[in-house]
C-alpha cells in the first residue's frame, strides 16, 4: 500500500512531523494499525538498525527514526489495545541503582515498543528490587538493565541475583547494555544477553523469545 511506502520511508528518514501527519492519513483511510507498525515502522527500524550495525548510519538517524515511531505509535497505540493484538512480548526497562543516565536506555524503549513488544519503563537509578517487582507485576518476559557508569555495574549483578533468588530466571531474559558493558561481563553475571546498542538489543530481544 502506498501510503504504509510513505510512513516506511519517512521513519528511515527521521522526519518525526511527516511521520506523525501520515499515520493520521492513513487512519482516515481505514489502514489497520497492525500494518501500519508491521510494514511501516518495525521494516523501517530493522533496516536502519541493519544500516547503524553496519557502520552506515549514525546514531542521530537512528535517535530520530526511533522519535518518528513514537510519535506515530501514540496514535496507533489505543487502537492495537482495542484490537486485542498480542504484542511480542513484555519488557520492563531502566538504567541500574546508582546511574541516572537515559538517554541509551531511552531510545532502546522506543525502539522495541516500535518493533511490536509492550515496554513499561522504569526511569533511572532502579534498584534490583523494584526491577524484580515491575517483572512480577507486569509478567515480564524481558528485563532489560542499562548502564553508562562502570560502578554502577555490580548492581547489575545483583538484580540478575534477585531474579535467580526469585525463581525467575527461567521466566524473565534478563539483557543487559551501556557503554562500559561487555559480552564476558553479561555472561559472568548470569544475564541471558547482552547488546551493545539499540539495534542490537531489538535482535537479541527476537532471539531470547524465539521471535523471527
Amino acid at each position: 500500500m502506498e501510503i504504509i511506502e510513505e510512513i516506511y520511508h519517512k521513519v528511515v528518514e527521521g522526519n518525526v512531523s511527516e511521520t506523525e501527519t501520515l499515520v493520521k492519513k492513513a487512519l482516515n483511510k481505514k489502514v489497520a494499525a497492525q500494518n501500519i507498525m508491521n510494514d511501516g515502522f518495525i521494516r523501517a527500524l530493522n533496516l536502519v538498525g541493519e544500516k547503524f550495525s553496519a557502520g552506515e548510519a549514525f546514531l542521530t538517524e537512528m535517535l530520530t527514526s526511533a522519535m518518528s515511531v513514537k510519535s506515530g505509535m501514540e496514535l496507533l497505540k489505543p487502537l492495537l489495545a482495542k484490537s486485542d493484538i498480542k504484542s511480542k512480548g513484555t519488557v520492563v526497562a531502566g538504567t541500574v541503582a546508582g546511574d541516572i543516565h537515559d538517554i541509551g536506555k531511552n531510545m532502546v524503549c522506543m525502539m522495541l515498543e516500535g518493533a511490536g513488544f509492550k515496554v513499561i519503563d522504569l526511569g533511572v537509578d532502579v534498584s534490583g528490587e523494584k526491577f524484580l517487582q515491575a517483572a512480577k507485576e507486569n509478567k515480564a518476559d524481558i528485563m532489560v538493565i542499562s548502564a553508562l557508569l562502570s560502578t554502577t555495574m555490580r548492581n547489575m549483578a545483583e538484580t540478575v541475583r534477585l531474579v535467580s533468588s526469585a525463581g525467575l530466571e527461567h521466566k524473565v531474559n534478563v539483557l543487559i547494555g551501556g557503554a562500559p558493558v561487555t559480552q564476558d561481563f553479561a555472561q559472568a553475571i548470569g544475564a541471558d544477553g547482552y547488546a551493545p546498542d539499540a539495534a542490537q538489543a531489538i535482535k537479541k530481544a527476537r532471539e531470547l523469545l524465539h521471535i523471527s
